[in-house]
């Protein structure tokens, strides 16, 4: 799955004949090639073992003397992602089947590599391979951006490639010092190693760094507006719906199993940005006039559930963060896919240009609905399923939270359906949008599955979380060492417990002195 689609970008990009020619080939090499990769991930699913948290699949070779090794991998927590990625990529090739006419073998090229790449980050079990798959998922991205692209597509791909590529410089530093403390790069090793408790909070951060702005997390998020608005469609279907699930995979995988201690002391910055860019995001979401920065900012939003159930480090929480990923990816894709089918037609993006579609584009409104109920989670959509286990295991940990991230849900409501109402109903003011067709055989073949797994996970979500059962226990046991989560500005439960519980056999302490134990 990482060497095939590997393969054919490099002879996609050799093709014989002329422009046209070379063309439809390179079309059908790479839907061909990403189909197959598909049938591949379904083969992995049947054969996968849900009632272990023990990786899978696993292959290893040992290069520069065993300090460096190919070592590949997956639990259920890989395997869900994976399966996104398989799934997205044939839709984002018939996506741009007709919109990209120049440099054709090279977009598809760009393509395969990508798909290489995302899958290979999802099974990497070593630490300098994870690496270099995940910084090299910048480099066909940014092409895709910057040759594909809207009219400012230098500067969002410049912006993408700077932003995303700092953050990771930091994070770099901390493998290299993780490397030498614990005498390997082997991911399970070190999800296993206790690295020194003064240390954690400097690893953490440096991770924290890389991660928050590939999610992308406040503030770091201005790239993605600006990116998701310049790339093309199918580049906007895979950025929202895998690349951005690489920073929520980073911090199940490496800041929480491996730097629990930190990950327990800095949980309530996590859900301070958390709670700022879920209503900061949605509240910008609401006055854009462009219709794909609105989706956008509403990932931000979305995000921000993610890492919010992470750190409640309960079961609903971690499994519907897991699950918010997963219902994103698609929905999100499916919605950029939905501008990107009247933008093809009208090309623009701006919501004041449309009003009344569904006179002319019923069965489009029909998709576009669904799609927006996903989004603002209706019962029975994927939406619905994350976010309701996210709210319920961050209500389980912290009650008062729930009231700030709940506001998100009123507010993802207000902007997606005044966009829907703005786009879809009312008087029909343009004569070229009312004179658009419905949607084509192509556009009908990429709508049906999309539409398909939102409703297949909203009404029956257990093979989607079966998988990972397992791998959430493993991490919630890990995390549990480092003692129970804090209020902020709050002595921890256990010595305050100890104090009140046994009066008369322990002297009265200060707060200075009951905090001295090993966990304070």
């Amino acid at each position: 799955m990482i060497l095939l689609p590997l393969a054919l970008a490099l002879v996609v990009l050799f093709l014989p004949g002329d422009e046209g020619q070379r063309a439809r080939l390179a079309r059908s090499i790479g839907l061909g090639t990403t189909v197959v990769l598909f049938g591949l991930g379904l083969w992995l699913w049947s054969g996968f073992d849900t009632a272990t948290a023990a990786f899978q699949y696993v292959e290893r070779a040992e290069i520069f003397g065993g300090r460096f090794a190919w070592h590949l991998g997956i639990d259920g927590i890989s395997l869900v992602l994976i399966l996104l990625s398989v799934f997205l990529m044939p839709l984002c090739i018939l996506a741009g089947w007709d919109s990209v006419k120049t440099r054709v073998p090279e977009y598809i090229a760009a393509f395969l590599v990508m798909e290489a790449l995302m899958v290979g980050v999802f099974a990497s079990l070593d630490l300098f391979l994870f690496y270099i798959f995940f910084e090299a998922g910048l480099i066909p991205m940014y092409l895709i951006i910057g040759i594909w692209g809207g009219k400012r597509r230098i500067y969002a791909s410049y912006k993408f490639f700077l932003y995303t590529l700092l953050g990771s410089v930091l994070m770099l530093l901390a493998m290299l010092w993780m490397a030498a403390e614990a005498g390997t790069t082997d991911i399970p090793a070190l999800m296993a190693h206790d690295f020194p408790v003064g240390a954690q909070t400097w690893l953490w951060l440096a991770f924290f760094a890389s991660f928050a702005v590939k999610m992308p997390m406040w503030p770091v998020h201005t790239w993605l507006p600006d990116a998701h608005v310049e790339a093309p469609t199918a580049g906007s279907m895979i950025l929202a719906g895998v690349l951005l699930k690489m920073g929520g995979y980073g911090f199940i995988r490496f800041s929480m199993p491996m730097f629990p201690e930190a990950s327990v002391q800095l949980m309530w910055l996590v859900f301070g940005l958390s709670m700022v860019a879920l209503v900061y995001t949605s509240l910008v979401a609401l006055i854009q006039a462009d219709m794909k920065k609105l989706i956008a900012y509403s990932s931000v939003a979305h995000m921000a559930f993610v890492t919010g159930g992470l750190f409640a480090f309960n079961q609903q929480g971690i499994e519907g963060a897991m699950v918010v990923m997963l219902s994103h990816g698609v929905v999100s894709a499916a919605l950029f896919f939905c501008v990107g089918v009247i933008y093809d037609r009208l090309h623009t993006r701006e919501i004041d240009r449309y009003g009344g579609v569904t006179t002319n584009m019923p069965r489009y409104a029909v998709f576009f609905l669904l799609f927006t109920m996903a989004s603002v989670a209706l019962p029975g959509t994927s939406g619905f399923v994350g976010e309701f286990l996210v709210l319920a295991g961050i209500f389980k940990a912290h009650t008062w939270v729930v009231f700030v991230m709940t506001t998100g849900i009123i507010l993802g409501a207000g902007y997606m359906l005044w966009l829907y109402a703005r786009v879809m109903f009312g008087a029909q003011k343009n004569a070229d949008a009312a004179a658009m067709p419905d949607i084509t055989p192509r556009e009908w073949a990429i709508m049906l599955p999309l539409a398909a797994v939102v409703l297949w996970m909203g009404v029956y979500p257990k093979p989607f979380l079966a998988p990972l059962g397992a791998p959430v226990e493993s991490l919630i046991a890990r995390l549990e060492r480092a003692g129970p989560p804090q209020t902020p500005f709050s002595l921890p439960a256990m010595a305050s417990a100890s104090v009140s519980a046994t009066p008369e056999a322990s002297p009265v302490t200060s707060p200075v002195t009951s905090l001295s134990g090993d966990r304070a």
